[in-house]
């Protein structure tokens, strides 16, 4: 006798018995299930379907059809929690469909049921089973969450920094949680329950509100009403108070209006955030720049492209930690909260982090240029972002307006051509002290040229001016150093075939400085991309991976915000992760546990993480190490580059960092290191 084809057989059942099959399974539920209130149709019709779906798998893709069956079958759980049923009467569901098959099978067959036969049933029933268990736990522990969500939002709105606000259409404020009243130094009964006129005018008054100009604070600058009337959100709106006990307070408000699901108005909510401290720091530091830009004058002996990179190289470094936290928490907050409350804050981040990119870059020291293609008006851009602290941050602002026609490129070197750029901007800043507007304009001179135009509100230059205005021999006041830095300009503009030139405007207003050079037609890359070829944030090696899964993690890092927020994060994601708080209980930590990977932190007192890199190489030479940095690392040698699998760039981009953590690539050497696959300097 031939062995029978368990999935013939059972497809061949399924297609003749259909409606036999599910009246019995239906009838035999019911049994089982006596308290689920469920219409007998309603009962039915589901496990009509599951059988189709079934014997289609079966007919089509026989290979494959235990394989797919509990996928088709998921959504059944999903399905059952909402007609009441309990876990155990799933079970029931599909213990009952076995012992259906197995009946209607065995009577066709003469009673007797073949081994394979039985065995398939059961796997596919206990496959469905499990699948749709898994669909009803997750249902279910949605439903749990969203129960602990409210209880938990219910606490938090009473408990945070924040005070919200929530107004009608009519300005009505019907709610207002405790910090509110808190902020504003009035009780609740003073805010709710009356249209904003009789409620928010009076407390305006009571607290003396104010602007930060000094200007009163009125009832139509109250950001939700300006939401409800404009139609759309209103941010930073800034208010100083005086509270009962005598001091005064800086708040930050922003309001956003509701909308119902129909699309009509159905009110604003406003935040109110206490920004005192902020504000007062912000005195601080504005004091502190002063006094900086004092001792800035004091530096005769440095010229000002090497004073302005020393304080771009230091401030990069400290500003970097400083984001790198920020992002981290951000990071945790998104996984916490909903994300779109804060892309725009992880946003700023990386609009922070390529500004400070652009200031590393600049700092570094060039020996001989290097030429390339570079778009002119992208180097503008980033020469004004550069400059713009200098030019605005004084008591008399210079702002500027651009004019960019999009000439195309030119073959310089753009660190060179950047800089350049940055010192004529300072250059007429200093011919304005009373602050104005600078002109920057850029257009293409017939077919082989473009002209760079930076024009000022100065005062105009006299022809006999004109004359000695490029000579580094003149001896009137304040004349060497700036004539040395334009003669010096010229001549780097004459060595990329252009020139420089200072005339007065046809208005006879101001002064200009006039780049002119030849246009680049047949460039090989751009210098936008190569440079953010070269600003790439992760530098992975190119030689052989290591064969490993990373689970245990050790961050080595001197700051402790950087290296709690580092183990935090890295928790979230699963790994197991310990924390050395210098490079000496790093080693020891590792004598006493071999770690999967280590990131390390580049600028530490005692030892710097490419040190401590080499001598965990030596010990645990196949372990991934990465080294976390603030600082521009193309200054680094290949030797160390060698010791490290990657170097992140703060602030970290946190999924790259998984992605680098989470690498289990098969046929690398187990023991070997990395030395051959060196990641280039960025």
């Amino acid at each position: 006798m031939s062995a029978v084809n368990p999935i013939q057989a059972l497809c061949k059942l399924l297609q003749e018995e259909r409606e036999r099959l599910a009246r019995l399974w239906a009838k035999r539920l019911r049994a089982e299930t006596y308290d689920v209130e469920v219409p007998g149709r309603d009962l039915r019709a589901p496990l009509r379907r599951l059988l189709d779906e079934l014997a289609r798998l079966l007919r089509d893709r026989p290979d494959d059809a235990v394989r797919l069956w509990p996928e088709v079958v998921r959504p059944h759980g999903a399905y059952r929690y909402s007609q009441n049923f309990d876990p155990e009467d799933l079970t029931r569901e599909f213990k009952s469909l076995e012992e259906v098959m197995l009946h209607v099978y065995g009577r066709r067959n003469g009673g007797y049921i073949e081994p394979e036969v039985a065995e398939l049933m059961a796997e596919l029933v206990w496959e469905a089973d499990a699948a749709a268990q898994a669909s009803y736990a997750r249902i279910l522990k949605t439903e749990e969450v969203r129960f602990r969500e409210a209880a938990v939002m219910e606490s938090v709105l009473n408990q945070v920094d924040v005070g919200i606000l929530l107004a009608e259409v009519d300005g009505t404020v019907s709610f207002a949680t405790p910090p509110v009243s808190r902020l504003m130094g009035v009780p609740m009964r003073a805010v709710i329950g009356a249209r904003a006129a009789n409620t928010i005018n009076p407390v305006l008054t009571q607290v003396n509100a104010r602007h930060l100009t000094g200007e009163p604070f009125k009832l139509a600058d109250m950001p939700f009403l300006r939401a409800l009337k404009e139609k759309g959100p209103v941010r930073g709106v800034m208010m100083v108070v005086e509270r009962p006990g005598g001091d005064s307070a800086t708040l930050e408000l922003s309001a956003t209006p509701v909308w119902e699901e129909e699309g009509e108005l159905a009110g604003a909510i406003q935040t109110f955030t206490d920004r005192t401290e902020a504000v007062n720091k912000t005195k601080a530091l504005q004091s502190a720049h002063g006094e900086l830009r004092r001792l800035q004058g004091r530096l005769l002996q440095r010229t000002r492209q090497q004073a302005l990179g020393q304080l771009a190289s230091g401030a990069a470094h400290a500003l970097n930690n400083f984001l790198n936290v920020l992002r981290l928490r951000i990071t945790l907050l998104q996984r916490e909260f909903k994300p779109e409350h804060l892309d725009a804050l992880d946003k700023t981040v990386q609009q922070i982090g390529e500004l400070v990119a652009r200031l590393q870059e600049f700092n570094i020291q060039r020996t001989q240029e290097q030429p390339t293609d570079v778009p002119v008006d992208q180097t503008v851009r980033e020469a004004l972002e550069l400059a713009r602290g200098e030019l605005e941050q004084r008591e008399h602002p210079v702002y500027v307006d651009l004019d960019l026609a999009g000439p195309g490129n030119v073959h310089a070197d753009a660190g060179f051509f950047r800089e350049l750029v940055v010192n004529l901007l300072l250059v007429a800043r200093d011919r304005m002290e009373a602050g104005g507007r600078l002109h920057v304009s850029t257009r293409a001179d017939g077919l082989s040229w473009l002209t760079l135009r930076i024009e000022d509100e100065g005062t105009p230059y006299s022809g006999e001016e004109l004359a000695r205005l490029f000579d580094p021999l003149r001896r009137d006041a304040g004349a060497p150093q700036l004539s040395l830095f334009l003669a010096v300009a010229r001549a780097q503009v004459e060595r990329w075939g252009g020139e420089l030139t200072a005339e007065v405007p046809a208005s006879g207003a101001g002064a200009a400085f006039v780049v002119r050079l030849p246009r680049a037609h047949n460039g090989t890359v751009a210098a936008s991309q190569r440079a953010e070829s070269q600003r790439a944030e992760v530098m992975r090696p190119v030689g052989p991976r290591r064969f490993q899964q990373t689970r245990s993690v050790l961050v080595v890092d001197d700051d402790l915000d950087n290296a709690r927020m580092m183990a935090e994060v890295l928790g979230e994601e699963g790994y197991e992760v310990q924390v050395a708080h210098s490079p000496a209980v790093a080693l020891g930590m590792w004598d006493r546990r071999r770690y999967d990977a280590a990131l390390l932190d580049a600028v530490m007192p005692e030892m710097s993480g490419w040190e401590l890199a080499r001598e965990l190489r030596k010990k645990t030479p196949q372990a991934l190490l990465a080294i976390v940095t603030g600082m521009d690392v193309r200054g680094q040698n290949r030797s160390n580059l060698a010791l490290v699998d990657a170097v992140f760039r703060k602030p970290i981009d946190v999924g790259a960092l998984d992605d680098f953590l989470a690498q289990a690539e098969p046929g690398g050497p187990e023991n070997g290191a990395t030395g051959s696959g060196a990641p280039p300097p960025a």
